[in-house]
Formats: structure tokens, sequence, C-alpha cells
């Protein structure tokens, strides 16, 4: 993996750049789905960080349905930059629904439905 420093000068947060760094090497293929990523503490090292800040970017593609925790596994690529593109448009629905009344189970009817 090809990591570069993060700009303590940016006006981005660092956890978002070292989150981005993770990303970019997902998509252009660097790291691939099932792969496993090195621990925090090197990453935070390569990349000019503190090993908190890795983790606080790791929590963040975890959620956005890039990465996988688990135990004895270590963090793996579990989806693409593609796959947590449509998850966030997923969640965006979800939400909007949920605002507008309509239960979990109603809005998996109304998923299950389209054609």
């Amino acid at each position: 993996m090809n990591f570069g420093n993060v700009d303590r000068e940016a006006e981005m947060a660092l956890h978002d750049q070292v989150a981005a760094e993770i990303r970019r090497a997902i998509a252009e293929g660097e790291i691939g789905p099932g792969e496993r990523l090195p621990p925090a503490v090197d990453l935070g090292k390569v990349l000019g960080v503190n090993k908190n800040t890795v983790i606080r970017s790791l929590h963040s593609l975890r959620d956005e349905g890039l990465l996988d925790f688990t135990r004895g596994r270590g963090i793996r690529v579990s989806g693409t930059v593609e796959k947590a593109a449509v998850l966030e448009k997923v969640g965006e629905l979800v939400k909007f629904a949920r605002n507008l009344g309509y239960q979990r189970q109603e809005i998996i009817t109304m998923i299950e439905r389209l054609p």
C-alpha cells in the first residue's frame, strides 16, 4: 500500500484525511475485498499520525461499509467505494422513510416490491 502523509496545515481533519487515503487505496485496487489492513499503530507511523486518529478513521470507514472488524482476524476490506456509496444512499432513504413514520418492515416490503 502506498500511503502519503497527511497535511497538518489542511482544513480537513486528520482522521478524515486518513480515511480518504484508505478509501483511495481501496478505490485504486491497492487493497482489495478480503484483504487485511495493517494494525492501526503501523498505519499511524506510515501516515504520520497517532493510532487513535487512525482508529477513528477506521470506524468511519466501517460505518460506510468499506471495512469489517473481526476479533482475531483484524480489519479487512469488506466492500468497494461503490458499495459504500450505495449504503450511504440506502441510509438516507431509510432515514427519510422513518421520518415519515414508516417502520423497518414496511420499508423492507416496499424495497422488495420494486422491479
